[in-house]
């Protein structure tokens, strides 16, 4: 096996180590605290700090790698949310809603900064004749992580039931340690360190071409969120009486098949290098899916078969679209501070779930399903208008 192999194998074994965990505390969290009494909306602000911090994360982690190098960033994602599991491994008395929302940010951070080094190790490990591999490995990467996250939901489930919260977290801390101190032997080359260190302003890219796909990114994420984090579960309990198990089932193996799609999209696509024509043609058919389910709603199809493949659907398309997304920014990217770019456009994707999860429960509140799916489909129209900008090669 050569050393650049290795060493991607050990990232992406880091990377899903810490996705499974992920996934699984936040469904540990989700079905503990709706056991004790806790709101839908409670719920939703125990991920508040989850998301706010991801945005500060992602533009400051970039910066961070580019001086201190991946590996160095991606291990402390790692200590941070073992942190985070032992904070919430403390008595049921301890466990208020101000230091629940507190681990949850902190694992917000961890999870941001881990995800950063391992998508910008993938680029830096492939030497430059192999760049034409770029997209295979992403979408692999990208694709798999989606896939155990939802394998983490089930998780979560199994192990509250099994061992109970605190024992459940506590467990996943013990397993994360052990794959920090595996990846830290393991890890021997240094990747990401730039030989001059970034300015503070070098944090917001100058690159057209990263600035438009971070702007389509952002209205992209938000218009999933915006009826899938609050709205979809909600309609779910109250308009088809599914339970809480039914519902994060569903959830999981929507998705696990997410994640599947999203690994293969590299031969959906093809090549994928003309990032113009590529974004408008699989943007296109997304826009118009969330208005094909409120159509099947509006005539009075059935109710669960519609929304159900209305998701499937949906899910499909979103996730080639994120799959050309993430492979297009590794792309664009300088290779000398590939972690300030991918730092600056996972902190667009960051506030688009913010955006999308706010106006989730706002919108379903105003108008129903319907309205945040009407918001979706405009969000991604913008997002369409938005990719007009790019560049027509890969090498414009």
């Amino acid at each position: 096996m050569n050393a650049g192999l290795k060493q991607y194998l050990l990232i992406t074994t880091n990377y899903w180590g810490f996705t499974l965990t992920d996934g699984a505390l936040r469904m540990l969290v989700v079905l503990y605290f709706y056991q004790l009494g806790y709101s839908g909306f409670a719920l939703a602000s125990l991920f508040l700090f989850y998301e706010i911090f991801g945005i500060v994360t992602n533009l400051v982690g970039g910066y961070l790698g580019a001086r201190l190098g991946l590996n160095r960033t991606m291990q402390i994602g790692m200590v941070l949310q073992i942190g985070a599991l032992m904070m919430l491994a403390v008595p049921d008395s301890y466990l208020t809603l101000v230091w629940v929302m507190a681990a949850q940010g902190i694992s917000g951070i961890a999870k941001d900064l881990n995800k950063m080094s391992a998508k910008s190790g993938v680029k830096l490990l492939l030497p430059e004749q192999q760049q034409g591999k770029l997209y295979h490995y992403v979408a692999l990467l990208t694709g798999s992580k989606n896939a155990l996250k939802g394998v983490g939901f089930f998780l979560g489930g199994v192990l509250l039931s099994q061992f109970g919260f605190q024992s459940a977290v506590t467990i996943m801390a013990i397993a994360l340690a052990l794959i920090l101190v595996l990846t830290q032997l393991g890890l021997t080359q240094e990747l990401g360190k730039t030989k001059a260190k970034p300015k503070f302003r070098q944090l917001f890219s100058n690159s057209r071409s990263i600035n438009v796909l971070s702007a389509a990114r952002l209205f992209l994420f938000g218009a999933r969120d915006v009826w899938f984090v609050i709205a979809l579960p909600v309609f779910m309990a109250s308009q088809l009486n599914w339970s809480q198990q039914q519902i994060g089932a569903f959830m999981a193996v929507w998705i696990i098949g997410y994640g599947l799609v999203q690994g293969i999209g590299p031969k959906l696509t093809g090549k994928a290098n003309r990032p113009w024509r590529d974004c408008l043609l699989w943007l296109a058919p997304l826009t118009l899916s969330p208005l094909a389910i409120i159509g099947a709603l509006a005539l009075g199809w059935n109710l669960t078969l519609s929304l159900t493949i209305g998701l499937l659907i949906f899910g499909a398309l979103f996730a080639v679209n994120s799959s050309l997304h993430s492979y297009l920014i590794l792309a664009f990217s300088r290779g000398e501070g590939v972690s300030l770019d991918v730092g600056f456009y996972y902190m667009a994707n960051a506030s688009g779930r913010l955006l999308g999860t706010v106006l989730s429960g706002a919108l379903y509140q105003i108008g129903g399903l319907e309205t945040c799916l009407l918001v979706s489909s405009l969000m991604l129209a913008t997002a369409w208008g938005i990719s007009l900008l790019l560049p027509s090669q890969l090498d414009a």
